[in-house]
């Protein structure tokens, strides 16, 4: 797994660094004291696992993880047992307490690559499965496959798929109870796409099946971070 660590102690670093390099599981690509320029190295790398100290001047660990519209696997590493229920409310999967043992390192690296592979299972069987989609008086059984893109219609919202399109009264907040959000991305205020759909990437748009689809300033981030891209 490719990693990171957040700490404002250099010492806390090196242990951190000492047990990657120890262990075959993960890959540090970068270690930082100051959490804004973690940030900006989030959002150009992709990165699975975040090894994140929680007590940190400016912003701690977790406003800077707040602050992330996509979000890494979390560990937590800190001296202080009182955030621990906090940390497990922001789907931490798992906090260090300092000084952290190599045993309990490996323990949580593990943890990590578990949930890792169980998200991706989720998303495989997500892809291979169907949902319901009510329009009008009908309700079509749909292939979370065939489904290219999502567009926002006034009050409504047309279900682009391989062969038809289905029109359905549905608020854009809550189309991910429509469709998979692991297969899924918003790239604009009117516009959902199928990730596996996606033939091309530009700045300002994309094309899924040959229609140009606008991408909005605000999604570019998270798209380029949904699809591993620098």
């Amino acid at each position: 797994m490719n990693c990171i660590a957040i700490d404002d102690e250099p010492k806390a670093l090196e242990v951190i660094e000492r047990y990657c390099l120890k262990s075959d599981l993960t890959n540090l690509k970068a270690t930082f004291r100051e959490p804004v320029k973690a940030i900006e190295f989030l959002h150009k790398e992709k990165i699975d696992l975040i090894f994140l100290d929680i007590n940190m001047p400016d912003l701690n660990g977790m406003q800077l993880l707040q602050t992330l519209a996509s979000k890494p696997m979390v560990i937590f590493t800190t001296a202080y047992s009182n955030y621990a229920v906090e940390s497990y409310n922001l789907n931490a999967v798992d906090y260090l307490l300092k000084p952290i043992t190599f045993e309990r390192f490996l323990a949580a690296v593990n943890k990590a690559l578990n949930f890792s592979s169980l998200k991706n299972e989720t998303v495989k069987e997500a892809e291979n499965g169907t949902v319901f989609i009510k329009s009008g008086p009908q309700t079509y059984q749909v292939k979370v496959a065939d489904i290219l893109y999502l567009e926002k219609d006034g009050n409504y919202i047309t279900v682009h798929l391989k062969d038809k399109k289905v029109l359905v009264r549905e608020n854009m907040s809550d189309i991910f109870d429509l469709v998979p959000a692991a297969s899924f991305v918003r790239v604009h205020k009117s516009y959902v796409v199928a990730i596996k759909h996606i033939t091309m990437i530009e700045v300002h748009q994309l094309t899924v099946s040959g229609q140009k689809i606008p991408v909005g300033s605000s999604y570019r981030d998270d798209l380029r971070n949904r699809l591993g891209l620098a």
